[in-house]
């Protein structure tokens, strides 16, 4: 079996939350001398501007406008962390 390393995400309202990952797979991830926790910050922007896009985008129905926004935040998140805006990470114009 595989060992496990546990991470702690912090909530702004103090809560916590561990996740446990195989021993070794975000040191596989990271481009050399980066933190292993900069690379699950990176996946976890990476992941929540997706999730974001995909109701904003491709959803069936009307968007409501609050989500619009945090989608926009989201994609404007994304593009100051990774210098290139989401659609071209994503290979398409919305």
């Amino acid at each position: 079996m595989v060992e496990t390393e546990t991470y702690t995400i912090e909530g702004s309202g103090g809560d916590t939350d561990d996740v446990a990952l195989p021993a070794g797979l975000v040191d596989t991830l990271a481009e050399q001398g980066e933190e292993p926790t900069q690379v699950i910050s990176d996946i976890i922007v990476q992941a929540l501007a997706q999730h974001a896009h995909a109701l904003v985008h491709h959803s069936q129905g009307e968007t409501p406008a609050d989500l619009a926004e945090m989608n926009d935040e989201m994609e404007a998140i994304f593009e100051d962390r990774f210098g290139m805006p989401l659609s071209e990470a994503l290979g398409h114009s919305h």
